[in-house]
């Protein structure tokens, strides 16, 4: 395969790369150091369960937007959407878009009615008003496997990225590297909990937002600030022509990828209201109003960035031959950090410089959402399962803090296995498959409980439960796992289910299961309940 500009390569190659290497593991090692500081001094802060599951309840609407901007911008924001635009133009930008819109559906119907009728998890709402140990046991455990899919998302990143820039090629040394960075995301939680795991997303929201305006300023000015200059230069450059800048490139040659299409946009726009790491987020702050505005701060947030992420996609598809960066990754999940580097010069120190800086700030960003994720997960495990159910509400704080802690260590070690495996997927691919796990298990949950007085016990079960193994078991049979180049095993084919996004069947399905559940099932639901969730969630009347 030729490339266009070998230095490229040739500059993070073994040898001729020492003085830029050095810049960049310092960097690296800078923003590792400061995360660190920030996790140890929150832990000293982490006193109760409040503390370590929620913050405290202590940080403000536009802290929490702050944050919460720095959970949902993750590695697939910024290295998969980048590539995907890259390599595939308009079509790669419907992740933009579908990113952004599925927050309008959080804010709309999720965001302050869980702020105020839970605690610390999704399981907390589903319990208010259903037999508690079977609810919490599926929340629990839907909750685990969202999160170890949109891990396996942040792992790969970071597996790509450091290998990269550190010139390691063996699989040997990208596995490692995703054991680092594993390693570092349970120091982060077992030992700074919510209050850690915040100040760390924030101040990486601040770095990526910062990162991403450079960017977008350096491509815009290589163009003269002329927008149609630099889609027309990726048109030409991407070898493609006018079809890079039209829909159809990657989800418009057949009837099976239009139908690919329909589905990632589906589990893109109503995911976002399932994510565990993003839902938690609401219990941060100390009322429905601080909630409500946090969210519209990250929409406003979330939707610039998003905006730049056209630059950047459109701009590495001008700049660098698309056989470059398939060379340096087969998803591209490069086109971000290789796109710092034509900018700065591929034979200079600002190359370098400006590769070192946004790579330093991709990293960050892994780091602080694998956090975000793994706490998710580890609170679930522990308030829901172990205390509620293993322990049916009879354990002490510090036994469930110790729970959580040990969640934490089990939960990475099995991301770290995972994400080895997943290390050559395109991120943004892999974040919708979390994204249609959610939109099919804990959305429509969610959704009944809080809105349906007739909902029971059964039909969250076999909503969560269904939705769950329709999108697990269709993603097992599909291409993203096995059949094809760029699968999770490529050698061998046992893939039956035709798209990579299961969500066009497992959305409907985990609905359509909580209605037959409900419905089926002989449990009188109890009204009352509902009617003090009814008010609680409206009013915020006797939220915690």
């Amino acid at each position: 395969m030729t490339t266009a500009h070998p230095a490229a390569h040739t500059l993070l190659a073994a040898g001729e790369a020492s003085e830029h290497r050095t810049l960049i593991i310092t960097l690296f090692a800078v923003f590792v150091a400061a995360t660190l500081v920030i996790t140890v001094w929150a832990g000293r802060q982490t006193k109760d369960a409040a503390d370590f599951y929620a913050g405290g309840r202590q940080f403000t609407g536009f802290q929490n937007g702050l944050a919460v901007s720095g959970d949902y911008m993750s590695a697939a924001s910024f290295l998969g959407i980048a590539g995907a635009i890259a390599l595939f133009g308009y079509d790669g930008f419907l992740y933009s878009i579908g990113f952004l819109v599925a927050w309008l559906v959080a804010l709309l119907l999720v965001a302050e009615p869980l702020r105020n009728s839970g605690r610390y998890t999704m399981g907390d709402v589903l319990a208010y008003r259903m037999r508690q140990r079977p609810v919490r046991t599926a929340a629990g455990a839907s909750t685990i496997v969202v999160s170890i899919f949109y891990l396996l998302a942040q792992m790969a990143g970071a597996g790509v990225l450091v290998s990269l820039l550190l010139g390691i090629t063996s699989d040997g040394g990208k596995i490692g590297i995703v054991a680092l960075v594993g390693v570092l995301m349970i120091v982060y939680v077992t030992i700074g909990g919510m209050k850690g795991t915040t100040w760390v997303q924030m101040v990486k929201a601040v770095l990526l937002i910062v990162g991403a305006i450079l960017l977008t300023f350096l491509v815009l000015l290589k163009f003269d600030f002329n927008v149609s200059d630099l889609l027309g230069s990726a048109a030409d450059n991407s070898g493609k022509g006018a079809a890079f800048l039209e829909p159809g490139l990657k989800y418009g040659a057949t009837g099976t990828t239009k139908l690919d299409f329909l589905s990632l946009g589906i589990a893109l726009v109503l995911g976002t209201a399932g994510l565990p790491h993003i839902l938690i987020r609401f219990y941060t702050v100390p009322t429905a109003k601080a909630a409500r505005k946090s969210v519209i701060w990250a929409i406003g947030l979330i939707g610039a960035f998003y905006l730049m992420t056209l630059a950047l996609g459109f701009g590495a598809a001008a700049l660098i031959k698309p056989d470059e960066i398939i060379a340096s990754n087969k998803a591209g999940n490069t086109a971000a950090p290789l796109l710092a580097l034509h900018l700065g010069g591929v034979d200079s120190n600002w190359g370098a410089i400006l590769l070192a800086s946004i790579s330093a700030v991709a990293f960050a960003t892994i780091l602080a959402v694998v956090a975000g994720l793994t706490l998710a997960s580890s609170s679930s495990f522990a308030h829901d399962i172990y205390a509620n159910v293993i322990k049916k509400g009879t354990a002490t704080e510090k036994q469930e803090l110790g729970a959580a802690r040990w969640a934490t260590v089990g939960i990475g070690a099995v991301s770290i296995v995972l994400g080895a495996l997943a290390r050559d997927l395109n991120v943004a691919g892999l974040v919708a498959l979390a994204f249609a796990v959610a939109a099919s298990a804990n959305l429509p949950t969610i959704l009944y409980s809080l809105f349906w007085k007739r909902f029971t016990t059964a039909g969250a079960l076999w909503s969560i439960y269904g939705g769950l193994v329709t999108a697990v078991g269709l993603v097992l049979f599909s291409p993203v796992v096995s059949g094809k180049p760029t699968s999770m095993f490529p050698d061998v084919d046992f893939h039956w289910f035709p798209l990579e996004n299961p969500g066009l069947i497992s959305i409907p399905v985990g609905f359509l299961l909580g209605v037959l559940g409900t419905l089926l099932s002989k449990e009188t639901p109890d009204k009352g309940k509902y009617a003090e969730l009814e008010v609680r969630s409206l009013t915020g009347t006797g939220a915690h």
